[in-house]
């Protein structure tokens, strides 16, 4: 099952959407590309298993 979720880039504070494959656990990570900046972002997802709230983190990769 897969759903959206925002997050925003660390460097240039632009929000972005991703899909989130919520079956893939509850604590994922991974990197991405914000899509404004086109920069490296390492996004931490968190999934509440019971509400299927999505929060994420970001940083920057080096």
């Amino acid at each position: 099952m897969q759903t959206t979720a925002e997050y925003y880039c660390a460097y240039c504070g632009e929000p972005n959407i991703t899909f989130i494959d919520v079956s893939a656990g509850g604590q994922q990570s991974y990197v991405e590309d914000c899509q404004v900046c086109c920069r490296p972002n390492i996004l931490y997802v968190r999934i509440d298993e019971q509400t299927l709230d999505v929060e994420i983190d970001t940083e920057y990769e080096e």
